[in-house]
């Protein structure tokens, strides 16, 4: 068994650990429900923001439009569920699905352009996407979508979020991804060396916007009552914020910003109106003591504690 399987078995293994004693904790009632709905919503924030950093950390392009994709997964995944009565995974898929597709169709045109440019068409694209949907009496209109069956548990935003991070992980590690990176680095040597920009750049979109909707999906299942105002440009800044804390292009980044942003988003929720303050100061000292997110490009295994316990447990695989 080559190094990286290795690494993704002890991976995995220490994942089901880790989801074994929460789910203890979440059956025994020692977690509260508040906390519980918190955990749900850390694991959806961890997909989006990997699969944003998909688009904005490992391929250099700038979306502001991802909570579009996320609300184009969540209203077909209820619409599969309620009106079709379709099971959760099934709409999970047609989510991932919807939003795929629209992310190419966006992506072809738009993903010609370049930074500020490429920013406000996502922008404006995602703020279309939610304009649409409140035109839509199918599914409520400005009002939202009533009547959603309460499917999402701890147990399917686990396996999500792991299914996620390894899939990118494996997507950005593969030929394809490098061709990605190499786009990030220098668009235009990339291009001189033979690198397809547009296709790559279009296929980044497409991944990313797929697991945005998956992330809407299980979002949507999670509550009675969804909206269009759930999926703003505010919400699209807040996945931002998670990537650019976390650090662009690393995993590892985008699962700790996800949960330092949700963690003070809850401890805040008393006083709301000092959250976006504390953002702002959280992002100024960042910038000032370390440009390059909280991880940069490094991954969990690139930290030396962390590379010497992966090393031991490989070892004693290997004895």
């Amino acid at each position: 068994m080559s190094s990286q399987r290795k690494y993704d078995l002890i991976l995995i293994l220490l994942g089901l650990v880790i989801f074994a004693i929460f789910e203890i904790l979440i059956v025994t009632k020692t977690i509260g429900a508040f906390w519980q709905l918190n955990l749900l919503l850390i694991g959806i924030n961890i997909i989006m923001a990997a699969s944003l950093n998909l688009i904005n950390g490992y391929t250099g392009q700038f979306s502001l439009g991802h909570a579009g994709f996320m609300a184009v997964g969540a209203y077909v995944g209820v619409v599969a569920t309620t009106n079709f009565h379709l099971p959760l995974f099934v709409a999970l898929i047609l989510g991932a699905v919807a939003a795929g597709i629209l992310g190419f169709l966006i992506g072809l045109p738009t993903l010609r352009l370049k930074g500020d440019y490429l920013a406000i068409a996502t922008l404006g694209l995602g703020e279309i996407i939610r304009i649409v949907i409140m035109n839509i009496d199918y599914v409520g209109g400005a009002a939202g979508f009533k009547g959603i069956p309460h499917l999402t548990n701890f147990a399917w935003v686990f396996f999500a979020v792991l299914f996620t991070l390894f899939f990118i992980k494996n997507f950005v590690n593969s030929d394809l991804g490098r061709a990605c990176i190499a786009i990030r680095e220098n668009e235009i040597a990339a291009e001189a060396m033979g690198v397809n920009t547009t296709k790559f750049k279009v296929m980044a979109f497409t991944i990313g916007a797929a697991f945005a909707g998956i992330a809407g999906g299980l979002f949507a299942h999670n509550f009675y009552l969804i909206s269009p105002a759930s999926f703003t440009f505010m919400a699209s800044f807040n996945y931002l914020i998670m990537v650019v804390l976390g650090g662009l292009g690393s995993l590892t980044g985008s699962i700790a910003g996800a949960f330092v942003v949700t963690f003070i988003s809850a401890a805040l929720a008393d006083l709301p109106e000092f959250r976006m303050i504390i953002y702002a100061l959280a992002l100024i000292l960042l910038m000032f003591y370390r440009p390059q997110g909280l991880f940069g490009y490094m991954e969990i295994s690139s930290i030396s504690i962390f590379r010497k316990f992966f090393d031991r447990l490989k070892g004693k695989r290997d004895v």
